[in-house]
């Protein structure tokens, strides 16, 4: 199984900010780190990737199942991208946007439901 962070090695793409959500992300893994019980959440990880006009992208990021039945981001501060967006004009979005980016794409994928299929949920 590819590990989360294994991001931080691939190559840098670069993406126009206002072309990220047409990238067309794909689960490549879900991992459970914590498994859970009654007074434990369970932990993991995923990935995501997607074909850019320059190469492979992917985003990664902690989840964590609470109590309720509720899988949610642990932070959505903290993803781990090869991702590098601009701005129209070619500039580096600074980091606070490009997470509000990455935030968006996360939000359009179907991640919760691999998530629960792969703790056997579903």
């Amino acid at each position: 199984m590819t590990p989360a962070w294994i991001v931080y090695a691939w190559p840098r793409i670069l993406c126009e900010a206002e072309r990220a959500p047409r990238l067309h992300f794909a689960h490549l893994s879900t991992r459970v780190l914590v498994s859970g019980d009654a007074e434990h959440p369970a932990l993991g990880q995923t990935l995501w990737t997607g074909e850019s006009d320059s190469g492979a992208a992917g985003v990664a990021w902690d989840w964590i199942r609470l109590p309720e039945g509720v899988v949610a981001m642990v932070d959505p501060m903290s993803l781990v991208t090869n991702l590098q967006f601009l701005s129209p004009a070619g500039e580096v979005l600074a980091p606070m946007q490009s997470v509000l980016q990455l935030n968006e794409i996360v939000h359009a994928l179907p991640w919760q439901n691999e998530v629960q299929r792969v703790l056997g949920l579903h």
